[in-house]
């Protein structure tokens, strides 16, 4: 089979190990640049979208429109950069999300007073260096008004947490976890510690993301809040660092997709 990566990343840990086990089982794995290479033809039998970008979203598409199988699908993975639409969506699902104010800049929150309470705002794109931060006064504020000029964002509560996340990772129904400090934690970064399994019935809930937003490959940020569940992120195809078994995972999932034995989700 000819399975090909779609990143402008292809060196990526888990896509390196993904690739050698793929390649020890035979099969043909190509890479495609977005941005610097045409899309090959004939079709490969799959594509793995480890990508956001706009051009590689366009790819995507491309060879969706060419009847091609793409995991996650573009649509999916276009869905998650945004913020806003993330969040309303989560809400309706009936997943535990915080309430989410999308705004055009920072500047219209300063102008709305005195920053009463901790507030988390992010980058209303998701992306890599987007802003993520926590305001708990007026002077972090006007600092990051400064920094982010006109940067339309999301604005949230600070959650009660713990202060570490728990980082889930989903590839093809197969969950993968660890605690990781959390970035806003204020203080020293401390390692990520290993996980032995999750609090009974998060299993349940990181899969119904995955149908929810119509991925397979995929990461959920949640936190403990009093020991009840909050989902603060779903990212589109995920790092999975540290993960021994994931890049198996991510094999089989290829394999059965490219063999027609499964079809990629697409978000309703």
């Amino acid at each position: 089979m000819r399975i090909s990566l779609l990143t402008a990343v292809p060196e990526h840990p888990i896509l390196t190990a993904t690739a050698a086990l793929l390649a020890e089982e035979g099969h043909v794995v190509e890479h495609l640049l977005p941005g610097r290479t045409a899309e090959q033809a004939p079709l490969a039998d799959v594509y793995l979208l480890k990508a956001n970008t706009p051009a590689a979203l366009a790819v995507a598409r491309r060879l969706e429109g060419l009847g091609a199988q793409v995991v996650n699908s573009a649509a999916s993975t276009g869905f998650c950069q945004d913020r806003a639409r993330m969040a309303r969506l989560a809400r309706r699902a009936g997943l535990p999300f915080p309430a989410t104010t999308e705004l055009p800049g920072l500047d219209a929150l300063l102008a709305h007073g005195p920053v009463r309470r901790p507030l988390v705002v992010k980058s209303r794109r998701s992306r890599r260096g987007n802003l993520v931060a926590l305001v708990a006064d007026d002077e972090r504020l006007r600092e990051l008004v400064g920094q982010w000029p006109g940067e339309p964002v999301v604005v949230q509560d600070l959650a009660p947490s713990t202060g570490w996340d728990h980082k889930v990772w989903v590839v093809a129904g197969r969950i993968f976890v660890e605690l990781r400090h959390s970035e806003l934690a204020v203080g020293e970064q401390l390692s990520s510690r290993a996980v032995g399994e999750l609090p009974s019935g998060w299993s349940e809930l990181a899969l119904r993301v995955g149908e929810v937003f119509g991925l397979d490959v995929y990461g959920v940020d949640i936190l403990d809040v009093g020991g009840a569940p909050l989902i603060v992120d779903v990212n589109a195809f995920p790092g999975i660092r540290g993960q021994s078994a994931a890049p198996a995972a991510l094999a089989r999932l290829a394999t059965e997709v490219a063999a027609g034995e499964i079809s990629p989700r697409v978000i309703a």
